[in-house]
């Protein structure tokens, strides 16, 4: 019903769907009523939930990550895993093969557990997003859990996976609980009215020109003082330009606690990451420069360097994110349209 839900109100939430659909497959699957004998009935069921890792770890970065972008091979590694998933599930391969694909799904499991992992602590530093820092405290301990329980139920012995040991369906259960959860959280969560609410400024300045701050005064709780304050330090003191500058030093010089920093930045200017933040004015200062037909022979990197970037890579995804043309595009229009 959570998968229906999504895909019938928002088709591009297919992940969080995918989701849902795999936790209800697996459910089906181990429920001790289910008739073995139906193989073929049982098919979409065992390929929804032989894609459970990869559709949780790519939950994860679609959650987590602001800046992700779907690639043709995040389906591969899909396909691929529901092919295993299959071949294991019909008997297809039998003896040492039989046993070699069954490890090759457990480990599949644990390592899609552990990149999940990973997305989840890597940028938990720059969130701002409260709600989603709390989701990353459920998703880390839990994920934790199961993958301790399936590492000690499975990893320990060289048999085949018994699918009837406590241990084993301990995990299952610990797994299966921990999809509902999320797919549970992910729908109440997208159906929130407070959520429409917490979107509104960012949707309602997406025709604003980016060096314009998003700005949200009559925010309950957000001083229009601190607003000010923080946009005099990125302005007129460039705070952004400064190398290692991390949301808790930017606290520190405003006399904040970080959590009001973070409030302040998400709620108030809409911002939902803290990199993002300071992109905003890293670019503006960059397209400044590139647009100035007396820096027309300074090199790109030096003015990325200049407006607070640390390598060029960085630099020219985030000007492309927000220009959709690369530096030197931007820099060829713009001169030939000074030049007129």
């Amino acid at each position: 019903m959570v998968a229906a839900v999504f895909l019938h109100h928002r088709p591009v939430e297919f992940v969080r769907a995918a989701l849902a659909g795999a936790g209800a497959a697996a459910a089906i699957l181990e429920a001790p009523g289910f008739p073995p004998q139906w193989h073929w009935a049982s098919l979409p069921l065992i390929a929804l939930s032989s894609g459970t890792p990869v559709v949780f770890w790519l939950w994860a970065r679609v959650v987590f990550d602001d800046d992700f972008v779907f690639r043709p091979w995040h389906a591969g590694v899909w396909a691929a895993a529901v092919g295993l998933g299959l071949t294991a599930s019909y008997g297809a391969i039998a003896g040492s093969a039989a046993s070699a694909i069954n490890r090759a799904l457990l480990l599949a499991n644990l390592g899609f557990g552990m990149l999940a992992l990973m997305q989840t602590i890597a940028t938990w530093r720059m969130d701002l997003v409260a709600g989603r820092r709390r989701l990353r405290v459920a998703v880390l301990m839990g994920t934790l859990v199961y993958i301790a329980i399936n590492s000690a139920a499975n990893l320990s012995s060289v048999a085949v996976l018994t699918w009837s040991s406590p241990a084993r369906n301990l995990a299952n259960a610990l797994g299966l609980c921990l999809l509902a959860v999320l797919a549970g959280w992910t729908l109440f969560r997208t159906a929130s009215p407070v959520r429409a609410l917490a979107l509104e400024p960012a949707i309602a300045s997406a025709g604003r020109p980016s060096s314009q701050p998003i700005r949200n005064d009559d925010r309950p709780g957000i001083e229009p003082a601190l607003l000010s304050r923080l946009e005099r330090l990125m302005t007129t003191e460039r705070a952004y330009r400064r190398e290692g500058l991390t949301i808790g030093s930017l606290a520190a010089q405003m006399n904040l606690p970080e959590y009001r920093l973070r409030q302040v930045i998400n709620e108030g200017l809409g911002h939902r990451n803290f990199n993002a933040f300071l992109n905003r004015y890293r670019i503006e200062e960059a397209k400044t420069a590139l647009a100035d037909p007396g820096q027309k022979d300074v090199p790109v990197l030096t003015i990325a360097m200049d407006a607070g970037f640390q390598s060029l890579g960085p630099f020219n995804r985030a000007f492309k994110a927000d220009t959709c043309q690369t530096p030197t595009e931007f820099r060829r229009f713009a001169l030939a349209k000074s030049a007129v």
